[in-house]
């Protein structure tokens, strides 16, 4: 089991859950979360007022996923929020221990 976790722009979240359901995979995980990278920031006008904002405003989507999906799965996050243009984010894959529903006590593969 692998766990991904994706920082992409917040516009792109339809596109994204499309995709992924399209391959299949029903359930993502959604947080409004702020960062930067090569994007930087940028600056902005408020009432007259020119100030700097260095923290962009991002969605981070969190997912588990049985082995065999999660090329199929990275594959559709990508699809999904790709512009082609720099701060469309990145994509992260992690081992995944366990997983257990609460509900009925399934663990594993099972659990998903």
């Amino acid at each position: 089991m692998k766990w991904i976790v994706a920082i992409i722009k917040p516009f792109k979240q339809d596109e994204v859950r499309e995709a992924l359901t399209a391959v299949g995979i029903t359930g993502i995980t959604v947080t409004e979360v702020r960062g930067f990278g090569r994007q930087k920031g940028h600056t902005e006008l408020y009432r007259g007022a020119e100030y700097r904002v260095d923290f962009l405003p991002k969605l981070k989507i969190e997912l588990a996923v049985n082995d065999d999906m999660l090329d199929q799965a990275v594959e559709a996050i990508q699809k999904g929020a790709k512009t082609e243009k720099i701060g469309d984010g990145k994509i992260f894959v992690f081992d995944m221990q366990q997983a257990i529903r609460i509900r009925t006590g399934e663990t594993g593969p099972n659990a998903l």
